[in-house]
């Protein structure tokens, strides 16, 4: 039978055990050879068979932290065929690409880079026609890095947008319906300058749920958000102050009927446009729990759909973990329960973390004095928002322990400043870039 953890300053193997466990469940490269294979020159996508050698040119586009691996798949796949292409990565998250040029830029705000990176994928698209395929890779971190502002709009504007709803508390559907009324590439505009081409668009989802239009603000697939779903959303985040007149402006007279209207389903951009999800957060839960029930411990994956704010979260699924230790319920120690999804963070104090930290501080404060269990909150990606850590694990004696270091856990979850606290208290977790992403995993153990 598995026995307690020893507490040190690094996770202890069974946790980075289940982890990795996940994380290889989702690799980007290992999904796209699972979506697309070619059999006698012909690629087969889901029930599209395209025959190869009526194909003039292949392009492969696309935006996020998995789309390096993601390219380079498809260049091994299709190969000796030449692939010619532009992705964009976030700073770090550079890795080969076979003959698809990776470029870097900002997240989780745009930058420069982002913008002429775009620029440079919008030309190659300007070439394609209906002799041509375009292959575009979508995961997560793609609405910051794939960037074109609207003619009206600058940079500028967008950085100032996407600030201020990322430290609004808003869900990701609530951003996104914001951000493609802003932008020239999102809510189906790649697949506009990628018609009449054959289009596949492969995504790795970060979304709950995985509505391809909220991935990466959707940029292969019609858009079901409209210009009042944006204006809805600044109102009910208190926004208007905190937003560029122009972008205001612009909403206003989008919702008036003086712009354009979303690409919406039945539009002709996305007449040969094909796009489905190759990996998400259900994949990589499963495979966290036969990595759990291989070492002993009983599995139950609670749920894909974690949200709301990170610190109740954290608090709930305390609560689970000590019925677990009360009753053996709805699993008797040593027993894994797994939870997937995205929190949020409403911004209130100076502090500096993630979501993921937030939720194993609130987490730690549900969970003090409860013996032999374990917590730890992760983001796929490597990164938990501006820091340089995943996420943190923390057991029924952190509070206490960082009590005896001069450290206070209520004071830091209310200064939102997870990040120095277990930097102080030990707890993080530091995975490097993963270069995947689909949500977050929460990881709950009994002992």
């Amino acid at each position: 039978m598995p026995g307690a953890p020893l507490r040190s300053e690094g996770p202890p193997p069974i946790l980075t055990r289940v982890i990795e466990a996940a994380l290889a469940a989702v690799d980007p490269a290992a999904a796209v050879r699972r979506a697309l294979t070619v059999r006698r020159d012909t690629l087969a996508f889901g029930s599209l068979l395209l025959p190869l050698r009526s194909v003039r040119c292949i392009v492969v586009v696309g935006a996020g932290k998995a789309a390096a691996p993601m390219a380079d798949a498809v260049v091994d796949l299709l190969a000796p065929r030449l692939v010619e292409g532009v992705v964009i990565v976030p700073y770090g998250y550079a890795a080969p690409a076979g003959s698809v040029v990776v470029r870097e830029a900002g997240h989780p705000l745009p930058d420069a880079a982002g913008v002429r990176a775009t620029a440079e994928i919008l030309e190659l698209l300007a070439g394609v026609d209906e002799r041509d395929l375009v292959i575009a890779v979508i995961s997560g971190g793609g609405s910051s890095l794939l960037v074109a502002p609207e003619h009206d709009l600058e940079l500028d504007d967008l950085v100032v947008v996407n600030e201020a709803l990322l430290r609004s508390g808003a869900p990701i559907t609530a951003v996104n319906a914001v951000r493609k009324r802003l932008d020239r590439v999102k809510g189906g505009g790649l697949a506009r300058a990628a018609a009449p081409a054959t289009l596949i668009g492969l995504v790795l989802s970060d979304v709950i749920g995985s509505p391809l239009d909220v991935i990466a603000s959707g940029p292969t697939v019609p858009d079901e958000a409209t210009w009042q779903d944006a204006l809805e959303v600044v109102g009910r985040y208190g926004l208007a102050e905190r937003l560029p007149a122009r972008v205001l402006e612009r909403l206003r007279r989008g919702t008036a009927g003086w712009e354009a209207p979303p690409l919406a389903a039945g539009n002709p951009v996305f007449a040969n446009a094909r796009t489905a999800v190759i990996a998400d957060n259900r994949l990589a839960a499963r495979a966290a729990c036969r990595a759990a029930e291989e070492a002993g411990f009983a599995p139950l994956l609670l749920t894909t759909s974690l949200d709301g704010e990170a610190s109740a979260a954290g608090r709930v699924l305390a609560s689970v973990l000590r019925e677990v230790r009360a009753s053996g319920a709805p699993l008797a120690p040593p027993c894994c329960l797994v939870a997937g999804g995205e929190t949020t963070v409403t911004v209130r104090g100076g502090g500096r973390g993630g979501r993921n930290q937030e939720l194993a501080l609130g987490a730690a404060l549900g969970l003090a004095g409860v013996p032999d269990v374990l917590l730890a909150s992760v983001g796929t990606d490597g990164r938990d928002g501006p820091t340089d850590v995943a996420g943190a694990w923390v057991d029924g004696a952190t509070v206490a322990r960082a009590a005896g270091r001069g450290l206070d856990a209520v004071a830091a979850l209310a200064e939102n400043d997870s990040y120095q606290f277990f930097a102080a208290a030990g707890g993080h977790l530091r995975l490097g870039p993963t270069r995947t992403n689909v949500n977050d995993l929460v990881i709950m153990m009994a002992f």
